[in-house]
């Protein structure tokens, strides 16, 4: 049975939708998976949103640690497995305000931390929603925001925004025949219309030259996630 190694909730979910070339993704990709694709696109998407109440195990809290921002970049996977596909995502790098959460990711689990200076705004009001997540890259600023309405509608199936939200498996590689898998369990997230964005990251620092050209255009999509509680299961490692 796996173990659940961390709860929390994630809140306010900002997702901009990049179109990328299998090129750039294939050498990133872990043992055991494929790209997997929407109608002939293969997405990266940036992310940003707010961890709370963290705890690990379920029951253990770490002071100074249960609530911060996170900002990543993220591509989507499958794997063929006993049971059927499993879908995924691999995330390029993780950026986060917290030195020990950066080093007991990277030291125990193999997953791309790296720490930023990081703030957030949520302006919520009757009508309308503004939600902004900055990171620092440097001496600047880099920053990803929407407004969008406050009134949302559930996930829709087949949809583009449930392609992105419903991939419940992540996939760190260990090696060039080794990777590790967990699952993501949370409920499906209400979308919410977005009405204006703003993305300014820079790419070729974080992730990159050749990432950069792909990210010189305006996103697919762009939109918020209310988020929920999850998860985090301990799961197996293929090799």
């Amino acid at each position: 049975m796996a173990t659940t190694f961390l709860t929390a909730e994630w809140r306010n979910l900002i997702f901009a939708n990049y179109a990328l070339d299998q090129a750039v993704l294939k050498p990133l990709l872990p043992y055991g998976t494929e790209l997997d694709e929407l109608d002939g696109v293969y997405y990266g998407s940036l992310v940003g949103f707010y961890f709370q109440n963290v705890k690990l195990f379920g029951r253990l809290s770490v002071p100074f640690h249960r609530q911060f921002e996170e900002f990543n970049l993220r591509f989507y996977v499958r794997r063929k497995s006993p049971t059927g596909w499993k879908r995924g995502v691999v995330f390029v790098k993780e950026l986060v305000p917290k030195l020990a959460i950066s080093l007991v990711a990277n030291t125990l689990y193999g997953e791309p931390y790296e720490t930023h200076p990081m703030r957030h705004r949520w302006d919520i009001q009757e009508k309308t929603q503004e939600i902004d997540y900055e990171w620092k890259v440097g001496s600047d600023w880099n920053h990803i925001r929407v407004s969008a309405d406050r009134v949302g509608h559930t996930l829709i199936p087949e949809s583009a925004e449930a392609f992105i939200t419903e991939h419940y498996w992540g996939y760190t590689r260990r090696g060039t025949e080794r990777t590790s898998e967990y699952e993501v369990v949370h409920p499906p997230w209400n979308i919410f219309p977005v009405t204006t964005f703003d993305v300014r990251c820079d790419v070729a620092t974080l992730y990159g030259t050749t990432f950069a050209p792909f990210f010189e255009h305006s996103p697919v999509s762009v939109f918020l996630a209310d988020g929920s509680a999850v998860a985090i299961k301990s799961g197996a490692a293929i090799d």
